[in-house]
């Protein structure tokens, strides 16, 4: 019962909360729906640990894409073979990976550490850094600690194939079973963070700026003062 709910009932709960907690919020709370910037209290800590997150967890989600929603046969037939995809998920994965890391720390460090920052944050801002920051080590510790630890381990021969059969609605949560602890809590932490997401910060993904390069100029005139 409890692979059952833990691979099957808890993903499609944290998929639905985020779905419906996300059309709720635009709906009726969208004066909230900001990152909330502090930069007017410190800008070094954060222009590291912003630029460091953000370009390190592009290129990681796009690996957890390719390894989890790509079938490896697929990437058979143009080449990339089981030894040239663990190359580039182990070595190029950690690369990004150590980046998500180290932005995540000087954020986390930042908000916990200046006094004025650590006041503006809500209790989910909180939350969402240390999930994020604990997400992160794990995912870390599996590819590079687990995978060493379990070289005989596929996760593309069972968490991948579970997980595509979330989207067919037919999982099969004894493809769980034997997957080491360490990945069962990067994934049981992944789908938390989503069913979170549409209530912390973390909307402002969303709200990408794709017209800021082409709005007006805002002009600034000086009102002299008359005589």
């Amino acid at each position: 019962m409890l692979n059952q709910f833990l691979w099957v009932i808890y993903p499609y709960l944290c998929v639905a909360i985020f779905v419906i907690g996300h059309i709720a919020r635009y709906q009726y709370d969208q004066f909230s729906w900001t990152a909330k910037s502090s930069e007017f209290i410190e800008k070094k800590r954060l222009k590291w640990g912003s630029l460091l997150f953000h370009l390190g967890i592009i290129p990681v989600a796009a690996g957890h894409f390719v390894g989890l929603v790509i079938p490896a046969s697929w990437l058979e037939g143009i080449g990339v073979n089981n030894h040239l995809y663990h190359i580039g998920a182990v070595y190029i994965g950690s690369l990004f990976g150590f980046m998500v890391l180290i932005g995540m720390i000087l954020l986390t460090f930042r908000r916990v550490s200046i006094k004025n920052i650590r006041r503006l944050s809500s209790a989910s801002d909180m939350v969402v850094n240390f999930f994020l920051l604990v997400i992160i080590c794990m995912g870390l510790y599996s590819t590079l600690v687990t995978n060493a630890i379990s070289p005989d381990f596929d996760y593309r021969q069972t968490i991948s194939i579970w997980f595509r059969h979330l989207f067919t609605f037919n999982p099969n949560a004894s493809l769980m079973t034997n997957v080491p602890w360490s990945f069962k809590l990067h994934i049981f932490l992944g789908f938390s963070i989503f069913a979170l997401w549409p209530f912390t910060r973390l909307v402002h993904v969303w709200s990408v700026p794709l017209t800021y390069a082409s709005r007006s100029y805002i002009i600034y005139r000086k009102n002299k003062a008359r005589s």
